[in-house]
């Protein structure tokens, strides 16, 4: 029996949403995300549960940790505690190697914020990773450089370098087989046509808000968010969500978890310079707070010395709970993080001991930063409060401050500092610095 023209109209109707299904269904690449210069994988937990509040399976994804996240003053030059950008390819190689094991997928996308997308174009350009990568990202990275000029010659982050002269040498950035993709700012702070936030004010650096586009690539400009804001922001997820799975994100926010399982490494800072590499003998406890005072509410919640592995958890709370992390570690002031609730789990909780206070700090009776790593502050773009009053670092233009002190005198020990950043508020507790301690109202988004 020949079907009916009304089955027949059924038929075609139902194959766009049969394929709509299956494009749904089918999962996309494991992924593997690059911190910037000086950074950590902890910036990106705020994506990593994005990723996963769009059914991505938590062991597809990873974070990592460059160990020495610092790029050389002359790449060519070794330096304590800093690295080349050989060894940064090299260490992204590895990574990905360990991700295709861990999932047996042939083939992986990588995501980099600023100098982490330079590893990321280096490893499938020159080090013959095409073949492993389905996904290139960079999203901020200067890859016309931060400038490109006479001084400076040796830097990484120098146009006329090396590197990026190899780099960028030929006919286009990008490579058969691999999708590009890059994500940029209308006005990032290290895409500025003039010198002034690299130390040479009124001098052009060769560069514009176009250098992290790449030939060949799909380029996306984001206006109004700044040089960080463009890997870890929502606005950002969402375009390389979709470049990556091929469809648009069911969630753009974050789905809570009935209870969250919090964990993480304490890293260190030598020789001056911020190091990923585990720190032994911290010792780090963990207290729930009242959200309107940031006074302590019963014992703590954990506590716990790292060993030679830097782990200092885990600890299970409540997707409600605003916590005050305490970290101890040698050599050190004794820093209090007051965090907002954690909606989900994570493994990249990582925590780094704050530098001494500046000799401009140490008159003060206590000290209260207020610190977003994922983005910068920029007026008037932002609301940025610190005991009910604009910060002091307030400055129009260019998004470049991430913290923001307040100095109290001796008599404000054990009161409450509210911080504001936009929707995200919390309440810190000043401390005294006379007891080497310093808090920090840390901002999640």
């Amino acid at each position: 029996m020949m079907p009916t023209r009304r089955a027949l109209l059924g038929a075609s109707l139902a194959l766009p949403a049969l394929r709509l299904a299956r494009a749904q269904d089918v999962a996309p690449p494991p992924v593997l995300l690059i911190h910037g210069n000086g950074d950590h994988a902890a910036l990106w937990m705020t994506t990593l549960w994005r990723f996963e509040s769009n059914g991505v399976a938590r062991d597809r994804l990873l974070a990592v940790n460059m160990p020495d996240p610092l790029a050389r003053a002359n790449d060519a030059v070794p330096q304590p505690n800093r690295s080349s950008a050989a060894e940064q390819t090299e260490r992204l190689a590895a990574f990905v190697r360990e991700l295709r094991a861990r999932t047996g997928a042939p083939r992986v996308a990588l995501v980099g914020n600023s100098r982490g997308g330079y590893p990321i174009r280096d490893f499938v350009a020159h080090a013959g990773g095409a073949p492993e990568v389905s996904h290139a990202v960079t999203c901020g990275t200067p890859n016309r450089g931060v400038y490109d000029w006479e001084w400076n010659e040796g830097s990484e982050f120098n146009g006329r370098a090396p590197f990026l002269r190899r780099l960028n040498g030929g006919t286009t950035d990008v490579v058969e087989g691999t999708a590009f993709l890059t994500l940029r700012s209308d006005s990032d702070l290290y895409a500025q046509a003039d010198g002034r936030y690299v130390g040479r004010p009124g001098t052009p650096t060769g560069v514009d808000r176009d250098g992290p586009s790449l030939r060949g690539a799909t380029n996306i400009l984001l206006p109004g968010l700044d040089h960080r804001e463009v890997a870890y922001h929502w606005r950002a997820f969402r375009e390389y969500f979709r470049f990556i799975a091929g469809r648009e994100a069911r969630n753009l926010d974050v789905s809570p978890e009935a209870r969250p399982v919090l964990n993480g490494l304490v890293t260190g800072l030598a020789s001056g310079a911020a190091t990923n590499r585990p720190v032994a003998g911290a010792r780090v406890e963990v207290f729930r707070v009242n959200p309107a005072t940031g006074e302590r509410q019963g014992e703590a919640l954990h506590a716990r010395e790292t060993g030679a592995d830097g782990v200092w958890g885990p600890v299970a709370v409540e997707p409600s709970l605003f916590l005050e992390i305490v970290l101890a570690a040698p050599g050190h002031p004794i820093a209090h993080f007051f965090r907002s609730p954690f909606p989900r789990g994570t493994e990249v909780l990582h925590l780094r001991p704050p530098a001494p206070p500046a000799e401009a700090d140490r008159a003060a009776g206590s000290l209260v930063r207020l610190t977003r790593p994922r983005g910068y502050f920029s007026w008037p773009r932002d609301v940025v409060l610190l005991d009910g009053r604009e910060v002091a670092e307030r400055r129009e233009g260019v998004a470049s401050v991430a913290t923001a002190t307040l100095r109290l005198p001796a008599d404000r020990a054990g009161s409450p500092v509210r911080g504001v950043f936009n929707t995200e508020a919390l309440t810190a507790r000043a401390l005294p610095l006379a007891e080497n301690r310093i808090s920090i109202a840390e901002m999640t988004w």
